[in-house]
């Protein structure tokens, strides 16, 4: 009974904080109008004495305007006039509201209670006990994963953790890690099973992957080892052939991806599902090298023929797993967003969000996504490079080099500050710089970047070749 009553005092409460301010007609509004128009026209007339004297008007059209200001501050002040007769002869009618707003009091004096009651009959629970905090599952809330996964995981860590040396335990981990997003400790879970799984080619592959995804699409060294391992085992395998020149390419050696992809299109029948992408990657090479990609791109082999049923089955269930597959990672991204909008401070997350639009071409809003990452963390190296990057992605692509924008520019040197040794940062400064003309700053960061490779790395084959180039006067 207490509850009733309590409920209906509370319901009485809002009724009256709502309905009378509806009944009320705010004393001395027209005044206030009038006296806020009076300003504006003044305002306008000052505005108009300037404009005539700096020439944007004529004499007759500044007169005509004139006119027609003088015009409607004598109405306001005729109405002005109008309303004091009427009030000295006590003409002047008691303040009322409209009726609208009296309609709408009426309306919401029977309704709130009556709507409230029905919802709370509908859907109320009194008798239910209430449930503590502690008791709740906040992150299934919060549209993260079930509690029975994570008890699941969390038991599956510690069976690892008194058998490290489990490789299909730490696989499963790394997948679980995944496909929740957490692609740093997906990575790491991954890493300890390949070190003990040896030569497990598609388990190579997932950690290649992984690398890549926490990487914000860009291959890491370790990623581009991976796949040589692969390569060096299987010669064949798509996915790592494809993401070999694909490293290559990144690293600026356009002309070894060029002819690693383009080899990759000769061997795969048509129907394979990396095609479209293969192709749309010898394009970029070729531009990057000046070249025609009609005249680069190879035809690949004929499609497998199949059955005719089994073939249209394979169509609709190829057709259908890709739409599935699109669906699912954008569910996953607007997740990931929806995650970031109830708790902004996770910056990681918003790099994470960042290199996600990135790689889905939304190159507006990974920016956006790297500009919050930037403002919860202005000192962060990493957060600086990201913002750069996702800057730089968005411009159009260009045989040319040419300066990059100055807001990219500036982020960059920010976090070469912060971190000098910082490779991104020196990388991309120096393309600038060279970009420019500037050779002695190229030629300084470029040395900078050079003296953290061994010579056996090809990035210091690279970087020395584009210092070379430079000296040369290329």
């Amino acid at each position: 009974m207490l509850f009733w009553i309590v409920a209906a005092a509370l319901t009485a409460a809002v009724v009256l904080l709502i309905v009378p301010p509806l009944l009320r007609k705010p004393e001395g509004a027209a005044e206030e109008r009038a006296a806020y128009d009076l300003e504006v026209y003044r305002d306008q007339l000052g505005e108009l004495e300037r404009d005539q004297g700096r020439g944007l008007i004529s004499e007759a059209q500044a007169a005509a305007a004139r006119a027609e200001i003088g015009r409607r501050m004598l109405a306001i002040a005729d109405r002005g006039k109008g309303n004091a007769k009427d009030g000295a002869k006590g003409k002047v009618p008691p303040a009322r509201a409209p009726r609208s707003a009296m309609a709408l009091a009426a309306l919401l004096a029977v309704l709130l209670p009556l709507g409230t009651l029905a919802v709370y009959g509908k859907l109320g629970r009194p008798e239910l006990p209430a449930q503590p905090l502690a008791s709740r599952n906040l992150d299934h809330e919060r549209g993260g994963p079930p509690k029975n996964v994570l008890a699941a995981m969390d038991k599956l860590k510690a069976q690892l953790a008194e058998t490290p040396d489990d490789p299909q335990g730490w696989a499963i981990l790394g997948q679980a890690y995944a496909k929740m997003g957490r692609l740093p400790e997906a990575a790491d879970a991954l890493g300890k099973a390949v070190a003990l799984a040896g030569d497990d080619l598609e388990l190579l592959g997932s950690y290649g992957e992984v690398l890549i995804s926490a990487n914000g699409g860009t291959v890491p060294d370790e990623a581009r080892k991976t796949f040589d391992r692969v390569l060096a085992k299987d010669p064949t395998e798509p996915r790592a052939r494809f993401y070999a020149a694909l490293a290559r390419f990144q690293a600026g050696d356009s002309k070894d991806a060029l002819e690693r992809w383009s080899a990759l299109l000769a061997e795969s029948h048509a129907d394979a599902p990396w095609v479209p992408i293969v192709r749309t990657q010898i394009a970029e090479a070729a531009k990057a090298l000046n070249l025609d990609p009609a005249k680069v791109t190879p035809e690949p082999l004929p499609a497998q023929q199949q059955p005719p049923v089994a073939q249209n089955q394979g169509q609709g269930q190829g057709q259908t797993e890709g739409e599935d597959q699109q669906q699912m990672i954008r569910g996953m991204v607007d997740g990931l967003a929806a995650r970031l909008e109830a708790n902004p401070d996770d910056v990681d997350g918003w790099l994470r969000l960042s290199r996600s639009y990135g790689v889905m071409g939304e190159s507006a809003k990974a920016i956006d996504a790297a500009r919050k990452a930037r403002e919860r963390a202005p000192q962060r190296p990493d957060v600086l490079v990201a913002y750069a990057s996702a800057l730089l992605s968005a411009e159009p692509r260009s045989s040319k080099p040419g300066p990059m924008p100055e807001e990219a520019v500036a982020s960059l040197r920010q976090a070469l500050a912060a971190e000098p040794d910082n490779r991104d940062a020196l990388w991309l400064l120096g393309l600038n710089a060279a970009g420019v003309g500037q050779t002695a700053e190229a030629t300084d960061l470029w040395t900078r970047l050079l003296a953290q490779f061994k010579p056996e790395e090809p990035e210091y084959t690279l970087i020395r070749a584009r210092l070379e180039s430079l000296k040369a006067g290329g």
